[in-house]
């Protein structure tokens, strides 16, 4: 990015764009050599371009994808009103800095009303997301930024030391809009982005688990819950497993983290034996990996309410959503369309499991509370990062 990018921000409290071209920007170019945004249509389609990336950066800090698209949106509103003055030469790095700046705010503000939450906080999950980018540079930020293992570990971190990693080691944005964005010497947030390294390195799993071997060990783990095996469901874990549940005083959940392979276990199976007879857990994907939801079926259906028995590696267990091309959903099915169940089904619970070396699973974060989780089978899309109406 370009060091004249934080001319984005007038105020403390985020971007409200140029004022008189006083970061020293020409703003009669745009960042290929084309003509600037000569309108509203094509500064639209400029940011929509955008958004996809902007969303996982804002997500990637914020660690909750509700409020990640609130930032996005919010900055639009801002990327306009600036164009409106005078034409943003690179909607892509005034775009970058303005998030990261709002996100940023928005995280310190949160971190204060997390200080109050009832129980664990975790990260919103984003579910049902199986697609790829078609930029393989983008395809890892992707990956790595919205890993829920990864999410946890950013938890831990300040916000200063989060936003620095984040924008530096994930979307490779230079240490010294890196200080613009956060308030700081590029020596200081260099300081800031190595602490955070350390940290990450530390608390967050780095095995590469082949993706047949992870969806076998996921089916696995539901077979051995839903027919309430104990020895089976603590074969695929870790002694030192930790589960860790976010009911946020809503539901039902663990105040404290589990550990141990045995209690962990024992923890599973009395939760899965409260099941009622219309809820079964499904298979699907939690940020981008193999991982289930507990799935509550309308009140004139009853479907099993667990994995049948001999269910394989997940072609046999029935996805909630599923991209199955890269082309949109066009809303009529077939291909490129998510496969949801019958109307009225809802969410009670998003399972995120992460393994450790030996490829056992050393973390098994349940998020139940209502707020984090879409209310409805048919709100999730085919991106797994849009809105969903059924919030």
């Amino acid at each position: 990015m370009r060091d004249d990018a934080d001319g984005t921000s007038g105020e403390a409290d985020g971007v409200t764009g140029p004022e008189g071209g006083a970061d020293g920007a020409d703003r009669t170019e745009t960042g290929d050599g084309g003509a600037a945004y000569p309108g509203a249509v094509e500064l639209a389609a400029a940011y929509a371009r955008a958004r996809p990336r902007l969303i996982r950066l804002a997500y990637a800090v914020l660690g909750s994808h509700a409020e990640a698209e609130d930032v996005v949106s919010d900055c639009w509103l801002r990327l306009a009103e600036a164009h409106a003055r005078e034409p943003v030469r690179d909607v892509d790095a005034w775009a970058t800095v303005a998030v990261a700046r709002r996100a940023v705010d928005t995280l310190r503000s949160a971190r204060a009303r997390r200080e109050t939450y009832v129980g664990p906080w975790l990260p919103e999950p984003v579910l049902g997301w199986a697609a790829s980018p078609a930029d393989p540079a983008d395809r890892v930020t992707l990956d790595e930024s919205v890993s829920f293992a990864l999410l946890v570990v950013l938890e831990t971190l300040s916000p200063a030391e989060r936003t620095a990693w984040v924008l530096h080691d994930l979307f490779g944005v230079e240490f010294t809009d890196v200080g613009r964005v956060v308030g700081r010497s590029t020596a200081a947030v260099r300081q800031l982005a190595a602490r955070a390294r350390k940290h990450i390195a530390d608390g967050a799993p780095r095995t590469v688990v082949d993706a047949h071997e992870h969806e076998a060990a996921v089916a696995a783990f539901a077979r051995a819950a839903g027919e309430g095996d104990l020895a089976a469901l603590t074969a695929v874990l870790d002694p030192r497993v930790t589960l860790t549940s976010d009911g946020g005083g809503l539901v039902t959940a663990a105040r404290k983290p589990v550990h141990g392979a045995d209690r962990v276990g024992r923890f599973l199976l009395g939760t899965a034996s409260r099941m009622d007879a219309g809820q079964r857990l499904v298979a699907t994907t939690v940020n981008g990996a193999p991982g289930l939801v507990v799935l509550a079926a309308p009140p004139d259906s009853a479907p099993p309410n667990v994995v049948p028995p001999n269910a394989g590696p997940p072609d046999s267990v029935r996805p909630v959503a599923q991209r199955r091309t890269s082309e949109p959903s066009s809303g009529q099915g077939g291909e490129g369309t998510a496969t949801a169940g019958p109307p009225g089904q809802r969410l009670i619970a998003a399972i995120s499991l992460t393994f450790g070396d030996d490829h056992r699973i050393v973390r098994v974060d349940l998020v139940l509370t209502p707020d984090k989780l879409p209310t409805d089978v048919a709100a999730l899309t085919d991106e797994g990062m849009e809105p969903r109406d059924g919030r």
